[in-house]
């Protein structure tokens, strides 16, 4: 039997039909059908940018049978994809040929990040990187800036006006980079601690305390940051760790006291269960066992860590049982070569691949969305349909290119085993071609021209 509704309730709800997936759990550790939530015909409900109902189509449309229902037929739906380690700044200088990574900052990233002073041309290029990031289905990002304080500033001014989660913080970079993008202790401490007070929690936007990584922060600096964690426990920790074999003898050189290059962080008071972690291709077994003892996170960067040359992550290591780590995905773009989610999952199947190892379609979709939301601390926030959370999702075209359609002529999968399939060809193939709209609080905020919900029906 229908169940009418208010006006005024009708008018404050919105409601969405489509296939939907997401997770409940993680499939590293949990059976698919444990794990993975499927709706073939599924309605999702939201009332003030919030989800307020999600299940069958057949049981919540008597209920919710007056509220305006957006219909995206031979579509899929998934929440809003995850990027835990990305540099707004090196947006432009992407797909820079034919370095390592030292070699490869001090040639292409440090000139780049020097026009970053200017806050216009700043501004600039955060209106361009958000648009891509939206494009992608990327709705919360976990960004670095520049050396400079306004670089932080214009990032954080448009993400609050396209209302983003969004989570970032101002480099600090005392040494071994060029003179004009270097900052002192002091400086560093004082100008985060500004920008901590200005932007951290307001509105959807959280601040990460920002070292760019061992190399370029003295003791002195490193200490400060963990002075700043220390007085703002709520904020993140986000900087690189064990990227490059060249990188980690360096910074044996450079802090011959300690006993690793996680431990540099570490005596800094750098390591905690909000401390995301870039990379961590060359850490070591006893480095696993701190990180998840501390509930740290780490952010695999399969498309950089290839570019660069620096080697293959050990997700295997990363997910086990006896030591587990919190993973996201990252692009890490510029050293990555795409702002898509999709493929960066792409790679992370291929290094898998090449460690002998394996990682299902579902596991790495999980890496981009729940998994994400756990390793940035945001579960009980993003991720997934659960009914209170922030509804940023994204609309998906399995069948987005003739290739794409010919690999899946069903776009709508009746069972897991058929999912998972058309899953993993979404991860192989899709791109931003693959997105039609991007969701952020249940409001609009990109849509692909042609590729708009098919219909609206009372």
């Amino acid at each position: 039997m229908t169940t009418h509704l208010s006006q005024a309730r009708r008018v404050s709800l919105k409601a969405f039909r489509s296939a939907f997936l997401d997770f409940v759990d993680d499939p590293f550790y949990r059976p698919k059908v444990d794990s993975v939530r499927y709706v073939a015909d599924g309605l999702l409900v939201l009332e003030n940018g919030r989800v307020k109902d999600f299940g069958p189509y057949a049981d919540l449309q008597p209920i919710y049978a007056d509220v305006l229902t957006t219909a995206y037929p031979d579509r899929l739906i998934i929440p809003g994809m995850i990027d835990t380690h990305i540099h707004f700044p090196q947006t432009e200088m992407i797909a820079a040929y034919g370095e390592q990574l030292l070699e490869w900052l001090t040639k292409y990233t440090f000139p780049t990040e020097a026009k970053f002073k200017d806050k216009a041309y700043a501004q600039e290029i955060a209106v361009f990187f958000l648009d891509e990031l939206l494009k992608h289905g990327t709705t919360t990002a976990l960004v670095f800036a520049t050396v400079y304080p306004q670089s932080a500033e214009a990032f954080f001014e448009e993400a609050s006006r396209r209302n983003l989660r969004m989570i970032a913080g101002k480099v600090l970079m005392d040494r071994n980079a060029p003179d004009f993008l270097v900052d002192t202790p002091e400086t560093g401490y004082e100008d985060s601690k500004r920008l901590i007070q200005k932007w951290h929690k307001n509105g959807r936007l959280l601040y990460a305390i920002t070292p760019r990584f061992a190399v370029t922060s003295s003791d002195a600096q490193l200490r400060l940051a963990g002075k700043l964690l220390a007085e703002f426990p709520d904020v993140y920790l986000h900087t690189h760790l064990s990227e490059n074999v060249n990188e980690v003898k360096l910074v044996a050189e450079l802090f011959p006291d300690r006993k690793g290059y996680l431990d540099v962080y570490d005596h800094a008071g750098l390591v905690g269960d909000k401390s995301v972690f870039a990379h961590g291709v060359q850490l070591t077994d006893a480095e696993f066992a701190r990180l998840s003892a501390a509930r740290s996170a780490i952010a695999f960067c399969p498309t950089s860590n290839l570019f660069l040359g620096s080697g293959l992550f050990d997700l295997a290591k990363a997910k086990s049982v006896d030591h587990p780590v919190k993973v996201g995905l990252g692009t890490d773009v510029g050293a990555g070569t795409s702002f898509s989610l999709l493929q960066t999952t792409n790679e992370a199947y291929k290094v898998a691949q090449l460690r002998g190892q394996k990682l299902s379609s579902f596991q790495a979709l999980f890496l981009a969305t729940l998994g994400g939301a756990r390793a940035l601390s945001l579960e009980d926030t993003i991720g997934n349909f659960d009914v209170g959370k922030e509804a940023d999702f994204i609309v998906l075209d399995p069948r987005a290119t003739p290739l794409m359609a010919r690999r899946t002529p069903h776009p709508t999968a009746t069972s897991l085993e058929e999912l998972a399939d058309q899953v993993f060809a979404l991860m192989m193939m899709g791109d931003d071609r693959t997105v039609c709209a991007t969701y952020i609080m249940g409001e609009l905020a990109y849509a692909q021209p042609g590729k708009t919900a098919n219909k609206t029906e009372p």
